[in-house]
């Protein structure tokens, strides 16, 4: 079977992001992303490094962070996503999968704080 790709990094209005190169559809996986794991014991040392930016809160619970490799620390935030995230902890991946039908072109965001109806306030400026 061949695999289509199907979504790319390129510019954004907020620096880079994740588009999808063809139609992708309501609850396709989009990408699994492994992850690099950081121990709640380096945090501090993280934390002074652009890298805290693009890391998930990781384990049972969310005491380590994890670098998503691949396209997963580069979706962009939304509070209206068209995608969500699912930590996957036991395969140290996480899923992006399409919460509704995202059209080529478009590009894909997910919500930071985990669940999409969640509005918690971010640490940036939500345009």
């Amino acid at each position: 079977m061949a695999v289509t790709k199907m979504i790319e990094v390129k510019k954004s209005r907020y620096g880079r992001g994740v588009f999808a190169i063809r139609d992708i559809r309501k609850d396709e996986l989009i990408h699994e992303a492994p992850v690099i794991v950081s121990p709640k014991s380096e945090y501090n040392y993280l934390k002074k490094t652009i890298m805290i930016e693009y890391v998930f809160w990781w384990g049972e619970n969310y005491e380590d962070c994890a670098l998503a490799l691949g396209y997963g620390s580069l979706f962009n935030h939304s509070f209206t996503p068209n995608a969500v995230y699912k930590l996957q902890t036991q395969k140290r991946t996480i899923d992006f999968i399409a919460l509704r039908d995202i059209l080529a072109g478009e590009e894909i965001f997910i919500n930071y704080n985990g669940e999409p109806e969640d509005d918690t306030p971010m640490w940036f400026e939500v345009f």
